[in-house]
């Protein structure tokens, strides 16, 4: 499966994507996300699901069934949009509570066996390189906290032209 995590207008993602045909789970901003409050019931009260019910609960069952992982996202400081950041807040119950040693320093023991690639793109006028190099050390940092084993940051000045390249590579 592929997962599209996006903070697309829904105008514009309907009018430039369509995936009838795919095996693709979107994760777009209804206005409902609720932001984690860090109270660790995704590891304890309910083990692989967040405590909110607000339709986001099972982002951590969702990565553990993709095989793809595409984020689109405004560039915001170097950092992904708040709704984005929001979303990958909420994916925490993906891992355990457990850690271990990796590269020395200390991450999530894994709770599913499933990996994925995820592929980032920023977009944004005037990116500057401090932000595009902040982007990549945090797109780096998530796929080691997320054991994914291959992934990718792009950055766009348009996202007419994001959407002409992520099409291209969707096909």
């Amino acid at each position: 499966m592929n997962v599209m995590i996006h903070d697309l207008e829904r105008d514009i993602f309907h009018s430039t994507f369509s995936f009838e045909s795919e095996d693709v789970q979107i994760i777009s901003d209804e206005g409902s996300i609720k932001n984690c409050i860090g109270c660790f019931g995704c590891w304890i009260k309910t083990p692989g699901e967040c405590v909110l019910k607000d339709g986001y609960e099972n982002m951590g069952r969702i990565l553990s069934q993709a095989d793809n992982v595409i984020v689109i996202s405004r560039c915001c400081y170097g950092g992904y949009s708040p709704f984005v950041k929001n979303v990958f807040d909420r994916s925490i119950s993906y891992l355990l509570p457990f850690f271990k040693i990796k590269r020395n320093e200390t991450h999530h023991r894994q709770r599913y066996q499933n990996t994925f690639r995820l592929s980032v793109y920023f977009y944004g006028e005037k990116i500057s390189e401090q932000e595009m190099e902040t982007a990549r050390n945090l797109i780096k940092a998530n796929s080691i906290n997320f054991h994914v084993p291959e992934y990718a940051v792009s950055f766009f000045g348009s996202l007419s032209q994001l959407c002409e390249e992520v099409k291209m590579q969707w096909k």
